[in-house]
């Protein structure tokens, strides 16, 4: 079976929709299919998976194909919110076409610290959903990674018919898991990018009622603004800035819980939850659609800002809570999230398609 990918970018470009991506081309080749991927930047030389770069128009985070290739496969797999590789398959009357809906799309209220007009923001999210739509009225399939997430959608919740659940995923064997809480420091890690709709501001006014440390990990555009937020309160927070691979998983191993406070619908699923749990550390996330189906497998969720410093204190003081959520979490990710299982259930997919 010869599998096409469509996706905006592809490693080595970072982001999840990336990697997501390229765990499915690399997963699919192991399993002895053709598979050629169609971007707009990227390459991969780890395993024999033809990536092809076409011209596109370089719009911030939605590249617009100029030219797509002919080409010829058994089944096309796009990855949206950013639709116009999805429309260049559509138009090509490709079938069939699968396609994974990670987000839905939605303008935050500050971008660089600079508010956005609400005129803005409504024109961007119509403007994307009349692009969308049509993509979906023609997709055999829509792979949604929560029930929670596609049944609260603006957009997804008109197409549940065709909606199949499949997570996202992590290759578990990659992680050991840390301590049990006991022999962990009291350290709260945040470990993401550093933008508003990230919800780190809610952690660092939490942490003024919290005796533990907060490192966190990870850059971004309001990274100053965040570190203001921190000398304003009077706080000494750890900012490492962007690590590796290895330095992130020796700071999960560490951490007695890892807090994940995103508020915003950008925030579908929270791979860094599974990160964690794969440590055995316990998580915490806020009470939104699709993450909350993560973090409870793990950790606790929390409403409010007062909910999350009776969360962190919980952990930070119960060893037999934390160490009981931290190995629940390492069982869940090991049955439900590790990528062998769900590149079984997209195999499938494929199959009967």
């Amino acid at each position: 079976m010869k599998v096409l990918l469509t996706t905006p970018y592809y490693p080595p470009h970072i982001g999840g929709i990336e990697i997501h991506t390229a765990n499915i081309a690399r997963g699919m080749w192991e399993k002895g299919h053709e598979v050629e991927v169609v971007t707009s930047t990227g390459s991969d030389e780890r395993v024999n998976v033809k990536v092809t770069t076409i011209p596109c128009l370089r719009i911030p985070y939605s590249p617009i194909p100029l030219k797509f290739p002919d080409v010829k496969g058994d089944v096309y797999h796009s990855h949206i919110p950013s639709p116009f590789f999805a429309l260049a398959v559509v138009k090509k009357k490709y079938t069939p076409h699968i396609i994974t809906y990670h987000n839905d799309v939605v303008v935050p209220d500050r971008v660089d610290g600079k508010r956005i007009p609400g005129f803005v923001s409504r024109w961007i999210e119509k403007k994307n959903d009349r692009l969308v739509r049509p993509v979906l009225d023609k997709a055999e399939v829509i792979i949604a990674t929560t029930r929670s997430y596609a049944e609260t959608s603006p957009v997804l919740k008109d197409y549940l018919d065709k909606v199949e659940i499949i997570p996202n995923a992590i290759r578990v064997q990659e992680y050991s898991p840390g301590k049990d809480a006991g022999a962990r420091d009291s350290i709260v890690l945040y470990a993401g990018r550093l933008v508003e709709y990230k919800g780190l501001p809610i952690l660092i006014r939490a942490m003024q009622n919290i005796d533990a440390r907060l490192v966190v990990l990870g850059e971004g555009e309001d990274k100053i603004r965040f570190e203001g937020l921190a000398k304003k309160k009077g706080l000494r927070i750890d900012f490492r800035g962007k690590v590796s691979d290895n330095e992130l998983k020796d700071w999960m191993r560490k951490a007695r819980v890892l807090v994940l406070p995103a508020q915003s619908r950008l925030e579908a699923f929270g791979i860094v939850l599974l990160e964690a749990m794969a440590c055995n550390t316990p998580v915490i996330a806020s009470n939104i659609p699709g993450v909350v189906e993560i973090a409870r497998n793990g950790g606790l969720v929390f409403e409010d800002e007062e909910e999350l410093v009776q969360h962190i204190r919980r952990i930070l003081e119960d060893d037999a809570l934390a160490t009981r959520l931290g190995r629940r979490g390492r069982y869940n990710v090991e049955q439900n999230y590790d990528w062998e299982v769900v590149l079984d259930k997209i195999e499938t997919l494929y199959k009967i398609r």
